[in-house]
């Protein structure tokens, strides 16, 4: 589904005259989280398009929760591969960039040529997803379930808006997980920056070494700008999505697919499972690759590395 009154903020660059690489951002980042990553995929000849997504950026912030919905965020997609005269190109995802490349090959087969997701593998939730993690969290705070309430999560975050990017940064990051403290806190009462601050073990003045202050001082632009709203809004849709996509399951997805990730990343740790269903599940999953002593923010933990593997992935693309 395509919003024609939504405007998407891309950067285009390359010739890519075989190839064309599309890298979509998650939570919270911008397209300035692939600053490693474009020079490198340029120099081995692809085009490579950036896009800050809806809700991101300067990029359009419709304010409905519907507006942000998978067939809404793979819209965007299809039509900047539109508007670029692009048939096909492989999509790459971190995090919340990784379910919009899960749903891009569910919605739009066509359009994939491959799929590269880093941190969050295909997942098929056996039911409304916030209805499990409800069933598993209880009364203990969990981000996403935390997110559902509108006016809550984003209003804690724009309070300050470098001391909660610094939070989550740190959480996790392969730093805060070496200090991570397990002990649950109650779901009420305790503030998303709290709670992150509380996983890596206390409140953090300065960025983990990977991301300079420079960097952070460019994220905290961006969402000074933004806001949370549009950001937190994609969170609201898991249920929808899941009632939208869950009869499609993998069937469409039949383009090579690969997955990369921090080997310390929470995201995976203890889902062993997942990683292995992408072997069984999906038609022609080529490679799951764990990189050590790294966490969440994998292409911006390890660049080279990252960029090492995602280059031998392309390449037996072709």
């Amino acid at each position: 589904m395509t919003d024609p009154d939504v405007e998407i903020e891309v950067f285009d660059s390359g010739p890519g005259p075989s190839r064309t690489v599309v890298l979509l951002h998650g939570f919270p980042e911008t397209g300035h989280s692939w600053r490693h990553q474009t020079g490198p995929l340029v120099n081995a000849g692809l085009r490579v398009i950036v896009p800050d997504q809806r809700g991101y950026g300067r990029s359009s912030r419709p304010e409905s929760i519907s507006d942000y919905r998978a067939d809404r965020l793979t819209g965007d997609i299809a039509a900047i591969l539109d508007d670029a005269g692009i048939d096909d190109a492989i999509i790459v995802g971190h995090d919340w960039g990784a379910i919009v490349a899960w749903h891009m090959a569910q919605l739009h087969p066509g359009r994939c040529a491959a799929v590269i997701a880093a941190s969050v593998p295909w997942t098929p939730w056996p039911m409304a997803p916030t209805e499990l993690l409800r069933a598993v969290h209880g009364d203990s705070f969990f981000y996403i379930l935390h997110f559902q309430t509108p006016g809550v999560a984003e209003g804690e975050m724009e309070v300050d808006v470098e001391r909660f990017l610094l939070s989550i940064a740190w959480a996790a990051a392969a730093e805060g997980m070496a200090t991570h403290d397990p002990t649950p806190l109650p779901a009420s009462g305790t503030t998303v920056t709290e709670a992150f601050e509380h996983q890596s073990g206390g409140r953090r003045t300065s960025p983990p070494p990977w991301l300079s202050d420079s960097d952070l001082a460019v994220y905290v632009e961006q969402f000074d700008h933004s806001g949370f709203l549009g950001p937190v809004n994609w969170y609201r849709n898991f249920d929808a999505n899941h009632t939208l996509t869950a009869e499609l399951g993998a069937e469409p997805i039949t383009m090579p697919t690969f997955f990369v990730a921090g080997a310390l990343d929470p995201v995976i740790l203890g889902r062993d499972d997942y990683l292995a269903r992408m072997g069984t599940d999906l038609a022609d999953h080529r490679a799951t690759v764990l990189i050590p002593d790294v966490g969440h923010w994998v292409q911006q933990e390890a660049p080279e590395e990252f960029n090492r593997v995602v280059l031998e992935f392309i390449e037996q693309v072709g």
